[in-house]
């Protein structure tokens, strides 16, 4: 138990889902023990027994169409976030390399992280409308002023080391761009994405109170104030939770698939101890995460093509589901698709060598 109470203590796996179960469970015995009774602790206006939060789930299914509702939201948070990379990383590059962007618009990047969202969603209504596009690019424009300046703080920080030796090699300006500063910062920057999410879900909640047209955020406002259903709002907000730390894993993933060296362990006398080996879970979890991989791919195909030929039936899948965001799961399952193609292009091409190889 000394041991746990170390500084900075490096936990094991074992420790981390003991102690993560143990902390949970306590956590819902003192939300019991406040709550129980017909005369609790704390009032059910302020805070509902846990029982009640689980059955105000149904209610929500039945009375206010969770599902669609909670789709909604789901479409609204990606389009935000796929609006605001593709916004956020050719202009933090162009700032962060080139010094004339840097002198002409650093001061502006420096500032903008200082205007209060809330007080410019009258503006966003003023330019877009009260529709989804309003909510998305207000939602890009929330990721966007934090994204923006660390693009270029992490460019600043690329050690010199990697630019002197491609320098020493010869490379060109673009070389240098695509093989120094683009994998160092996007490697980086995947953290800060993920911190990011947070702030997303955040401001989704004040997007969707705006025409009241659906999603989580509309809910809140609807059933928690306007009806006084603490116990939905309270459904709604572990509803939102639970979607954070499942985004927040999807990014984990993302991280080590695309950045595998900043997990690599050095092969020391010192750290063999530490250095990983294939076990039977990690076996099975990587093919059951292909196959899902795959079953999704086939089902969006599937989805897809009833989206212009009605082969499943009148309903559209993506258009009833995500509304006008079903453009960003397009985009995405689309980059899913090549990026599955280049990886079996990859391995065919590498075991087509290998057979001439051999021969």
């Amino acid at each position: 138990m000394s041991n746990l109470l170390d500084l900075r203590k490096t936990l094991t796996k074992a420790q981390k889902w003991y102690l993560g179960v143990s902390g949970i469970l306590i956590f819902l015995l003192i939300w019991i023990l406040l709550t129980m009774g017909e005369d609790p602790f704390v009032k059910p206006g302020i805070l509902p027994h846990p029982l009640r939060v689980i059955t105000g789930y149904g209610d929500l299914y039945r009375d206010n169409n969770l599902i669609q509702n909670t789709f909604r939201s789901i479409g609204l948070n990606l389009a935000g976030y796929v609006v605001a990379i593709l916004i956020a990383i050719p202009v933090g590059f162009a700032v962060g390399l080139l010094g004339l962007f840097r002198g002409a618009f650093q001061i502006h990047i420096d500032a903008i992280r200082f205007v209060p969202l809330t007080a410019v969603t009258g503006l966003f209504i003023v330019w877009f409308g009260i529709g989804t596009s309003m909510k998305v690019y207000f939602l890009a424009f929330g990721i966007l002023i934090y994204l923006l300046p660390i693009i270029v703080v992490r460019i600043d920080e690329v050690s010199e080391v990697y630019l002197q030796t491609v320098f020493t090699l010869g490379a060109k300006k673009w070389q240098t761009i695509t093989t120094v500063y683009f994998p160092s910062v996007m490697s980086r920057i995947s953290d800060d994405i993920r911190v990011l999410t947070a702030i997303s879900w955040t401001y989704i909640i004040v997007a969707e109170g705006i025409g009241d047209q659906g999603g989580l955020g509309s809910l809140i406002f609807r059933t928690g104030q306007r009806m006084g259903r603490v116990d939905k709002t309270f459904a709604i907000l572990l509803l939102i939770m639970l979607f954070g730390i499942f985004q927040d894993r999807v990014f984990a993933y993302l991280d080590k698939t695309f950045f595998p060296h900043k997990y690599q362990v050095k092969n020391t006398y010192e750290d063999a101890a530490l250095l990983k080996t294939v076990t039977y879970w990690d076996i099975i979890m990587e093919y059951a995460i292909n196959a899902i991989t795959w079953i999704s791919l086939s089902l969006y195909l599937l989805f897809a093509i009833n989206e212009i030929i009605p082969i499943l039936g009148n309903i559209r899948i993506f258009s009833f589901l995500f509304g006008d965001t079903a453009w960003v799961i397009h985009f995405l399952m689309v980059l899913v698709i090549l990026y599955k193609a280049k990886k079996a292009l990859a391995k065919y091409r590498k075991k087509r060598l290998n057979g001439k190889a051999s021969e």
